[in-house]
Protein backbone atom coordinates (compact mmCIF):
# COMPACT_ATOMS: atom_id res chain seq x y z
CA UNK A 1 0.00 0.00 0.00
CA UNK A 2 1.45 3.48 -0.87
CA UNK A 3 1.33 6.39 1.82
CA UNK A 4 -0.19 8.80 0.72
CA UNK A 5 1.77 12.21 0.23
CA UNK A 6 -0.51 14.53 -1.86
CA UNK A 7 -4.19 15.65 -0.63
CA UNK A 8 -5.09 13.20 -4.06
CA UNK A 9 -3.44 10.15 -2.53
CA UNK A 10 -4.67 10.58 1.20
CA UNK A 11 -8.31 11.32 -0.51
CA UNK A 12 -8.05 7.67 -2.55
CA UNK A 13 -6.71 6.04 0.62
CA UNK A 14 -9.75 7.83 3.24
CA UNK A 15 -12.26 6.01 0.37
CA UNK A 16 -10.23 2.18 0.47
CA UNK A 17 -10.58 2.20 4.17
CA UNK A 18 -14.24 2.86 3.90
CA UNK A 19 -14.42 0.19 1.25
CA UNK A 20 -13.73 1.65 -2.16
CA UNK A 21 -13.78 -0.19 -4.89
CA UNK A 22 -15.34 -2.83 -3.22
CA UNK A 23 -18.10 -1.05 -1.53
CA UNK A 24 -19.89 1.91 -3.50
CA UNK A 25 -18.91 4.64 -0.57
CA UNK A 26 -22.08 7.16 -1.43
CA UNK A 27 -20.38 10.39 -1.40
CA UNK A 28 -20.16 13.25 -3.37
CA UNK A 29 -16.24 14.17 -4.38
CA UNK A 30 -17.35 17.61 -3.05
CA UNK A 31 -18.29 16.60 0.07
CA UNK A 32 -15.13 14.30 1.03
CA UNK A 33 -13.15 17.26 -0.61
CA UNK A 34 -14.75 19.14 3.10
CA UNK A 35 -14.87 16.56 5.02
CA UNK A 36 -10.84 16.64 4.26
CA UNK A 37 -10.64 20.42 5.22
CA UNK A 38 -12.75 20.21 8.63
CA UNK A 39 -10.03 16.76 9.29
CA UNK A 40 -7.42 19.57 8.57
CA UNK A 41 -8.98 22.39 10.22
CA UNK A 42 -9.23 20.38 13.64
CA UNK A 43 -5.98 18.48 13.40
CA UNK A 44 -4.40 22.50 13.15
CA UNK A 45 -6.24 23.85 16.19
CA UNK A 46 -5.14 21.13 18.78
CA UNK A 47 -2.42 18.60 17.38
CA UNK A 48 0.98 20.13 18.26
CA UNK A 49 1.79 19.23 14.85
CA UNK A 50 -0.15 20.73 13.45
CA UNK A 51 1.59 24.19 13.57
CA UNK A 52 5.26 25.73 14.29
CA UNK A 53 6.61 28.86 16.44
CA UNK A 54 7.83 30.99 13.60
CA UNK A 55 9.91 34.33 13.65
CA UNK A 56 8.55 36.53 10.63
CA UNK A 57 9.97 39.39 9.80
CA UNK A 58 7.98 41.78 8.74
CA UNK A 59 9.39 45.05 7.30
CA UNK A 60 7.40 48.32 7.30
CA UNK A 61 6.04 49.67 4.64
CA UNK A 62 4.41 53.14 3.76
CA UNK A 63 0.88 51.46 4.08
CA UNK A 64 1.55 50.10 7.85
CA UNK A 65 2.35 53.61 8.71
CA UNK A 66 -0.74 55.01 7.56
CA UNK A 67 -2.96 52.16 8.26
CA UNK A 68 -1.59 52.27 12.51
CA UNK A 69 -1.52 48.30 11.70
CA UNK A 70 0.60 45.37 10.14
CA UNK A 71 -1.76 42.52 8.19
CA UNK A 72 -0.68 39.34 8.99
CA UNK A 73 -0.92 36.06 6.92
CA UNK A 74 -4.17 33.96 7.42
CA UNK A 75 -1.72 31.02 8.10
CA UNK A 76 -0.95 32.58 11.45
CA UNK A 77 -3.13 30.38 14.15
CA UNK A 78 -0.97 32.04 17.38
CA UNK A 79 0.39 35.04 18.34
CA UNK A 80 2.98 35.27 21.00
CA UNK A 81 4.69 38.73 20.98
CA UNK A 82 6.63 41.15 19.11
CA UNK A 83 10.25 41.22 19.77
CA UNK A 84 11.43 44.51 21.42
CA UNK A 85 10.89 47.39 18.20
CA UNK A 86 13.44 49.84 20.18
CA UNK A 87 16.02 48.21 22.77
CA UNK A 88 17.03 50.98 24.35
CA UNK A 89 18.93 48.15 26.91
CA UNK A 90 21.30 46.95 23.40
CA UNK A 91 24.86 46.49 24.22
CA UNK A 92 25.45 47.85 21.08
CA UNK A 93 24.05 51.05 22.18
CA UNK A 94 26.80 53.57 23.46
CA UNK A 95 24.57 55.24 25.46
CA UNK A 96 22.78 51.94 27.29
CA UNK A 97 23.50 50.64 30.23
CA UNK A 98 24.09 47.63 29.29
CA UNK A 99 27.32 48.80 27.26
CA UNK A 100 28.62 51.41 30.42
CA UNK A 101 28.95 47.79 32.24
CA UNK A 102 30.35 46.11 29.35
CA UNK A 103 32.52 49.08 29.13
CA UNK A 104 33.68 49.75 32.66
CA UNK A 105 33.07 47.36 34.72
CA UNK A 106 33.77 43.87 32.65
CA UNK A 107 37.59 43.98 31.91
CA UNK A 108 38.41 40.38 32.15
CA UNK A 109 35.17 37.93 31.52
CA UNK A 110 37.74 34.84 32.58
CA UNK A 111 38.40 36.52 36.26
CA UNK A 112 35.39 38.80 37.05
CA UNK A 113 32.66 36.80 38.43
CA UNK A 114 29.31 37.44 37.02
CA UNK A 115 26.75 37.44 39.37
CA UNK A 116 26.82 41.31 39.96
CA UNK A 117 26.72 41.74 36.38
CA UNK A 118 23.42 39.24 36.17
CA UNK A 119 21.89 41.33 39.24
CA UNK A 120 22.72 44.33 37.71
CA UNK A 121 21.48 43.55 34.21
CA UNK A 122 18.06 41.91 35.75
CA UNK A 123 17.73 45.25 37.94
CA UNK A 124 17.98 47.70 35.03
CA UNK A 125 15.40 45.41 32.86
CA UNK A 126 13.25 45.64 35.64
CA UNK A 127 13.38 49.51 36.03
CA UNK A 128 13.27 49.56 32.06
CA UNK A 129 9.91 47.32 32.32
CA UNK A 130 8.87 49.92 34.99
CA UNK A 131 8.90 52.82 33.52
CA UNK A 132 9.14 52.12 30.02
CA UNK A 133 7.45 49.23 29.34
CA UNK A 134 6.88 47.07 25.80
CA UNK A 135 4.08 48.36 23.65
CA UNK A 136 0.38 46.71 24.01
CA UNK A 137 -0.59 44.39 21.07
CA UNK A 138 -3.62 43.02 19.59
CA UNK A 139 -4.59 40.80 17.29
CA UNK A 140 -7.24 38.27 16.28
CA UNK A 141 -6.83 35.35 13.84
CA UNK A 142 -10.23 35.98 12.06
CA UNK A 143 -9.24 40.14 11.50
CA UNK A 144 -5.52 39.36 10.51
CA UNK A 145 -4.51 42.71 11.86
CA UNK A 146 -1.59 42.96 14.14
CA UNK A 147 -2.15 46.51 16.44
CA UNK A 148 0.86 47.42 17.96
CA UNK A 149 -0.06 50.27 20.68
CA UNK A 150 2.68 52.65 19.99
CA UNK A 151 3.74 55.53 17.71
CA UNK A 152 3.94 54.05 14.33
CA UNK A 153 6.01 57.77 13.35
CA UNK A 154 8.98 56.51 15.85
CA UNK A 155 9.67 53.49 13.12
CA UNK A 156 11.31 54.15 10.16
CA UNK A 157 9.81 52.61 6.86
CA UNK A 158 11.81 49.74 5.64
CA UNK A 159 13.01 49.19 9.25
CA UNK A 160 12.19 45.43 10.08
CA UNK A 161 9.55 44.08 13.19
CA UNK A 162 9.78 40.72 13.99
CA UNK A 163 6.75 38.44 15.23
CA UNK A 164 6.74 35.87 17.28
CA UNK A 165 3.73 33.61 15.94
CA UNK A 166 2.49 30.28 15.67
CA UNK A 167 1.99 29.44 12.06
CA UNK A 168 -0.23 26.56 10.43
CA UNK A 169 1.65 23.48 8.34
CA UNK A 170 1.08 23.94 4.81
CA UNK A 171 0.51 20.66 3.67
CA UNK A 172 1.43 21.37 -0.20
CA UNK A 173 5.13 22.02 1.39
CA UNK A 174 5.07 19.62 4.20
CA UNK A 175 3.87 16.36 2.90
CA UNK A 176 4.34 14.54 5.49
CA UNK A 177 0.97 15.77 7.10
CA UNK A 178 -0.45 13.19 4.77
CA UNK A 179 0.77 10.53 6.68
CA UNK A 180 -0.18 11.10 9.88
CA UNK A 181 -2.01 8.40 11.68
CA UNK A 182 -4.81 10.12 13.61
CA UNK A 183 -5.27 12.82 10.45
CA UNK A 184 -6.01 9.40 8.54
CA UNK A 185 -8.19 7.71 11.00
CA UNK A 186 -10.44 11.12 11.95
CA UNK A 187 -10.35 11.94 7.94
CA UNK A 188 -11.94 8.43 7.08
CA UNK A 189 -14.54 8.70 10.37
CA UNK A 190 -15.82 12.54 8.91
CA UNK A 191 -16.47 10.94 5.49
CA UNK A 192 -17.90 7.75 7.09
CA UNK A 193 -20.10 9.97 8.89
CA UNK A 194 -20.93 12.16 5.85
CA UNK A 195 -21.87 8.64 4.21
CA UNK A 196 -23.93 7.57 6.88
CA UNK A 197 -25.98 11.30 6.84
CA UNK A 198 -26.33 10.81 2.90
CA UNK A 199 -27.97 7.45 3.48
CA UNK A 200 -30.25 8.44 6.28
CA UNK A 201 -33.30 9.67 3.61
CA UNK A 202 -33.06 5.65 1.97
CA UNK A 203 -33.57 4.53 5.21
CA UNK A 204 -36.11 1.43 5.17
CA UNK A 205 -35.74 0.92 1.59
CA UNK A 206 -35.75 -2.20 0.81
CA UNK A 207 -33.34 -3.09 -2.53
CA UNK A 208 -33.53 -5.94 -5.16
CA UNK A 209 -32.28 -9.15 -3.11
CA UNK A 210 -34.14 -8.22 0.44
CA UNK A 211 -31.12 -5.47 1.36
CA UNK A 212 -32.10 -2.47 3.36
CA UNK A 213 -30.48 0.92 3.93
CA UNK A 214 -28.55 1.05 7.11
CA UNK A 215 -27.68 4.85 7.23
CA UNK A 216 -28.54 5.67 10.88
CA UNK A 217 -25.87 2.76 11.50
CA UNK A 218 -23.10 4.14 9.53
CA UNK A 219 -23.32 7.64 11.09
CA UNK A 220 -23.77 6.73 14.62
CA UNK A 221 -20.34 4.42 14.23
CA UNK A 222 -18.89 7.27 12.44
CA UNK A 223 -20.05 9.73 15.34
CA UNK A 224 -18.75 7.20 17.85
CA UNK A 225 -15.29 6.99 15.96
CA UNK A 226 -15.20 10.49 15.90
CA UNK A 227 -15.30 11.12 19.70
CA UNK A 228 -13.38 8.36 20.46
CA UNK A 229 -10.56 10.42 18.07
CA UNK A 230 -10.94 13.78 19.89
CA UNK A 231 -10.72 12.43 22.98
CA UNK A 232 -7.66 10.71 22.05
CA UNK A 233 -6.67 14.03 20.27
CA UNK A 234 -7.42 16.02 23.76
CA UNK A 235 -5.39 13.49 26.22
CA UNK A 236 -2.42 12.63 23.49
CA UNK A 237 -1.40 15.29 21.24
CA UNK A 238 -2.76 18.71 22.42
CA UNK A 239 -0.60 20.73 24.37
CA UNK A 240 -1.63 21.81 27.64
CA UNK A 241 -3.77 25.46 28.55
CA UNK A 242 -1.59 27.90 29.22
CA UNK A 243 -2.41 29.47 32.39
CA UNK A 244 -2.66 33.45 32.94
CA UNK A 245 -2.00 35.42 35.95
CA UNK A 246 -3.28 38.66 35.95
Amino acid sequence: MAVPTTRESFKTYCLRRLGEPVVDVNVDDDQVEDRIDDALAFYRDYHYDGTERVLIQHQVTATDKTNKYISTNDNIIGLVNVLSIHDTNSSSSLFSARYQIHLNELFDMSHTSLIPYYTAIRHVETLNEILTGHPIIRWNRHVDRLHIDFDFDTVAEGEYIVIDCYRQIDEDTYSSIWKDRWLQRYATAMIKQQWGSNLTKFEGVQLPGGLTFNGAKIYDDASAELQKLEEEMNSGYSLPVADMTG
